[in-house]
């Protein structure tokens, strides 16, 4: 079998077990790459989550770059896309939503939108997805690339993630795309029993972090070593 018929076997079955059809064009010339992304990034690194490599066989990662970039949107690193941030690496972008181990049904919270892929990815799988960006030109830019391409589950706001979003919390599961020195407790805070958080901590020596809330506690995992973008506005905040 073929890599793009393996993974339009893929994305069939994640459609069908979420009873949800993606949104986005799959025949925009650039699902070869795709593929070869998922076979040669992904699976071959180890993802097998399908429905995470249906959303990433599907989500056109070139329509969230600009056009300067577009013919290295597949390739195997970050890109810029302006105001000093980056666009994460397909491989990290897929470990990441692995480690939230979504079912379908899920709500998410995502701290730091950036293009607005990662939104995009994860509303490939779950139910709703929430998503906060600091920078007001970034969160104006995903919102109208999202809503171009017709990702109705996506809901954007601009604003310090920090605090998350209390009004239409708890979430399912959270992730958060910027590094704070620290987990926010207003994220954990947020967070349902039962729920997970995937989380860059730390200055200059990063880790990727993954909690699970319990009715006694939080559980934290640490996952691998990571480079991200620090976490602005209140995560700066000296604590006392």
């Amino acid at each position: 079998m073929s890599v793009w018929r393996m993974l339009l076997a893929v994305a069939c079955l994640a459609a069908c077990e979420t009873g949800r059809v993606a949104p986005a064009n799959s025949s925009d010339g650039q699902a070869a790459a795709r593929a070869r992304m998922v076979q040669e990034q992904l699976v071959a690194r180890g993802i097998h989550d399908p429905h995470v490599l249906a959303a990433m066989g599907k989500v056109p990662r070139h329509e969230f770059v600009s056009e300067r970039y577009q013919a290295h949107a597949y390739d195997d690193y970050p890109l810029p896309i302006g105001a000093q941030q980056t666009i994460s690496q397909p491989y990290v972008v897929a470990y990441m939503t692995e480690q939230l181990q979504l079912t379908g049904d899920e709500r998410v919270l995502e701290v730091g939108t950036g293009s607005g892929y990662q939104a995009a990815v994860l509303a490939e799988i779950c139910r709703e997805v929430y998503t906060i960006e600091i920078i007001d030109a970034l969160a104006a830019r995903a919102r109208a690339t999202l809503e171009r391409l017709g990702y109705r589950t996506v809901h954007v706001r601009a604003g310090d993630g920090y605090q998350g979003w209390p009004e239409v919390a708890p979430f399912d599961a959270i992730i958060v795309t910027a590094a704070p020195d620290h987990v926010p407790q207003p994220l954990i805070d947020q967070l349902k029993v039962g729920g997970r958080m995937i989380v860059p901590v730390g200055e200059v020596n990063q880790s990727l972090v993954r909690l699970t809330k319990t009715a006694d506690g939080v559980r934290e995992e640490r996952l691998l070593p990571v480079r991200f973008v620090p976490m602005t506005g209140a995560a700066q905040t000296p604590r006392h």
